[in-house]
C-alpha cells in the first residue's frame, strides 16, 4: 500500500512526549553510525535515472537501518517510511526518516545536512526531530513547541517579525529544484522582492526560520520524509508551513515555510499566481 494521508490516530499528549523522547534518542544512535563516515572517503552511489543524479552513501542506509531497528524495538506494532528503505504499513502511527537530508552537503564535508524523523498519526506529523550530528545540535518540535537542544542548553525557539516581502531574508536549497520553468518563474518573481536571497542548507533552512534567523523557504519536489519532520518544529515556533497553494505540506510537493504571517501571504500571493500542477 502507497504512503499516504488517511485517518486520524489520536494520542494523548504524555504519549506524544514519550515518543518525541525516542525520537530523541534513535536520531543520537543514528547520528553515531553517520559520523565515523563524515569527512572520510566514501563511495557515493547514484538513484537517479535517465541522467539525473540523487547521491546515496553507505552513511544514509546504515541510519536508516538502525533508526528503523531501534524504533521497531520500543514500537514493534508501528509502520516505517523512509527514504531509503520504502514504506511498511503499520498500526496507523508511521515513522518518517530522512537518514541524512542533504546528502550532497554531507558528501563534500560540509554542515547543512540532519538526520530528519518523524512521527505521522494518519493526517499529519505530530512530531518532528532534526538532529545535525556533527555539531551535536537537536531542533524538536511537538506539542505546539519548539525547542533548540545542544549538551546542557535547552531554549524555545520562536520566529521573528516580518511584515513586509522587501524585509524578508528568503532562502531554498538551490534553483536547480525548481524543476518546472513555471516553479522558476514564481521564485525569480519572489526572489525580485524579498531583501535577500541565500542557496543551499536542506533542512537546516526550516530550522533557522524556527529561531528567527531567516524569514521564508520557498522550494519544490519535495517528497513527505523531506518535510514531514520539520512541520512541527516550524509550527512549534510561531511559524507559517504550506503548499505553495495555501495548501496541506504533509506529503510534500510545493513547499513555503515563513515566520510570519503576514510575509507568508504576501509570499503566497507572488507563488499562487497562475498555479499549475506539479510537474511528476
Amino acid at each position: 500500500m502507497a504512503f499516504e494521508l488517511g485517518t486520524k490516530h489520536a494520542l494523548s499528549a504524555s504519549e506524544v512526549e514519550s515518543y518525541l523522547a525516542a525520537a530523541v534518542d534513535v536520531c543520537s544512535a543514528a547520528g553515531r553510525v553517520i559520523l565515523p563516515h563524515f569527512r572520510r572517503p566514501i563511495s557515493v552511489e547514484n538513484k537517479a535515472d535517465g541522467g539525473g543524479y540523487d547521491p546515496v552513501t553507505v552513511a544514509d542506509k546504515e541510519a536508516e537501518a538502525t533508526i528503523r531497528a531501534e524504533l521497531r524495538n520500543r514500537f514493534p506494532s508501528h509502520g516505517f517510511f523512509g527514504e531509503e528503505h520504502g514504506h511498511e504499513r503499520g498500526d496507523g502511527l508511521t515513522w518518517v526518516i530522512d537518514p541524512i537530508d542533504g546528502t550532497r552537503a554531507f558528501m563534500t564535508g560540509m554542515l547543512h545536512w540532519g538526520v530528519l524523523l518523524a512521527l505521522f498519526d494518519g493526517a499529519e506529523p505530530v512530531l518532528g526531530v532534526m538532529h545535525q550530528p556533527f555539531t551535536e545540535e537537536f531542533f524538536c518540535g511537538a506539542a505546539g513547541k519548539a525547542e533548540y537542544r545542544r549538551h546542557g542548553e535547552r531554549r524555545s525557539l520562536r520566529v521573528r517579525p516580518c511584515t513586509n516581502l522587501s524585509d524578508a531574508l528568503l532562502a531554498s536549497t538551490g534553483p536547480q529544484y525548481l524543476a518546472s520553468g513555471f516553479e522558476r518563474e514564481r521564485f525569480d518573481a519572489l526572489r525580485a522582492q524579498v531583501r535577500m536571497t541565500r542557496f543551499g542548507g536542506d533542512c537546516y533552512l526550516y530550522c533557522l526560520v524556527a529561531m528567527g534567523l531567516l524569514d521564508l523557504v520557498v522550494e519544490a519536489g519535495l517528497k513527505p520524509y523531506d518535510v514531514q519532520a520539520l512541520i512541527p518544529i516550524v509550527r512549534g515556533a510561531g511559524g507559517v508551513i504550506t503548499a505553495w497553494d495555501g495548501g496541506d505540506p504533509t506529503m510534500g510537493g510545493r513547499v513555503i515555510a515563513a515566520g510570519d504571517a503576514r510575509v507568508h501571504g504576501a509570499a503566497l500571493r507572488v507563488l499562487a499566481a497562475d498555479q499549475r500542477p506539479e510537474s511528476p
